[in-house]
């Protein structure tokens, strides 16, 4: 069986009991990074063996969890923060599992975007979940898909792009679209502002270094 384990965006209490236990009771633990993961499974006093899963290794790795699973061991997959798939490594070793009747049960848990829709006051019953822009090729293509929507989108940006972001979408999303910029969820200084996105510009222009892990809301056209 593979287990799907969300792990916190913020706050360590974020964690849920069962994704204690079965973090506990998994056979062994794949991480993104398993310095990073190692302070979570410390502070829960998880003593499971950890081994890497991440970008770079999981296309030649992932025959070797399945075979793994299918001799009856129980691996448990986490991320860095939120849940494994999204915008994270995961999908490959999900599908495989399926290809191969390994069972897969992932637990609702943390992830950055549902808290920033929810909380943006920004329409959130139907909407596009976009994750990260590409960085150059393709980048204009998506901003000027994503500016027709009809329905609210949601993007994650790095804090040294945000501006650069911004500037984008009032090009395409013009500079009264309403917006949502959503910064450090669930940490000591979360912050969360929400006006059009020219006011977003300026609210941010003064700011030397933005910081923190930044999720955007936009609403649709």
């Amino acid at each position: 069986m593979l287990y799907i384990i969300p792990t916190p965006i913020g706050n360590l209490q974020d964690m849920t009991l069962r994704g204690i236990e079965m973090l506990k009771s998994a056979s062994i633990i794949y991480a993104e990074d398993t310095r990073t993961s190692k302070k979570l499974l410390d502070h829960f006093n998880v003593q499971n063996e950890v081994r890497s899963f991440h970008a770079h290794n999981e296309h030649g790795v992932v025959d070797q969890l399945v075979e793994m699973m299918q001799r009856g061991h129980v691996i448990a997959l986490i991320s860095d923060a939120g849940t494994p798939g999204i915008s994270d490594p995961g999908f490959l070793l999900a599908r495989a599992c399926h290809e191969n009747d390994v069972l897969v049960t992932c637990l609702p848990g943390a992830t950055a975007f549902v808290p920033a829709l929810v909380s943006s006051g920004i329409p959130c019953d139907r909407f596009h979940f976009e994750g990260f822009l590409p960085h150059k090729k393709g980048r204009q293509t998506r901003l000027q898909f994503l500016a027709e929507l009809p329905n609210t989108f949601v993007l994650y940006e790095s804090p040294h792009r945000l501006k650069k972001c911004l500037d984008q979408l009032i090009e395409h999303c013009g500079e009264d679209r309403m917006a949502c910029v959503c910064r450090e969820i669930s940490k000591m200084h979360e912050d969360v502002k929400r006006a059009p996105l020219s006011e977003l510009k300026a609210h941010y222009a003064p700011v030397e270094k933005v910081k923190g892990e930044i999720v955007i809301v936009v609403a649709g056209k």
